[in-house]
């Protein structure tokens, strides 16, 4: 379910692309960005991976932290630690991680995050600290 405004709507990247996910929410300090499950996210158990719940919480906590509410003043921002603390399995067939800012300054940005299946379950969640990168 897409609460995102239609005129912050960003053109689609590689591995947005790629994953198939989509940010469906976004506002000062908090981002949402979600995810079928489908087969080509397994991993040799044929559950998701890891690395996708560490993507989609990457993900949702760099965008919270970049919002300017104007698609012409974009901020962007590169990811400086990242932790994943990986807490149950999936069983939904829909991901969706939440992020919100929690604080910095200037330069850098702290988020948190949880990763939930569609039904609600708890899968992961994480935190991040973030460097604003110069406006090109």
């Amino acid at each position: 379910m897409s609460d995102l405004d239609p005129t912050l709507r960003e053109e689609t990247y590689p591995l947005q692309a790629h994953l198939g996910f989509e940010l469906t929410g976004w506002r000062d300090g908090w981002a949402r960005v979600e995810l079928p499950v489908a087969g080509h996210l397994g991993n040799r158990q044929g559950i998701v991976h890891g690395g996708v719940h560490a993507t989609l919480l990457d993900t949702a906590m760099g965008y919270c932290g970049c919002y300017t509410g104007d698609r012409d003043r974009r901020a962007m921002a590169l990811t400086l630690s990242l932790t994943v603390n990986y807490i149950s399995q999936v069983n939904g067939l829909r991901l969706v991680a939440e992020a919100s800012k929690t604080g910095g300054g200037r330069s850098t940005f702290f988020a948190s995050g949880t990763l939930r299946d569609e039904t609600g379950a708890v899968i992961a969640t994480a935190t991040g600290v973030f460097r604003f990168r110069p406006p090109e």
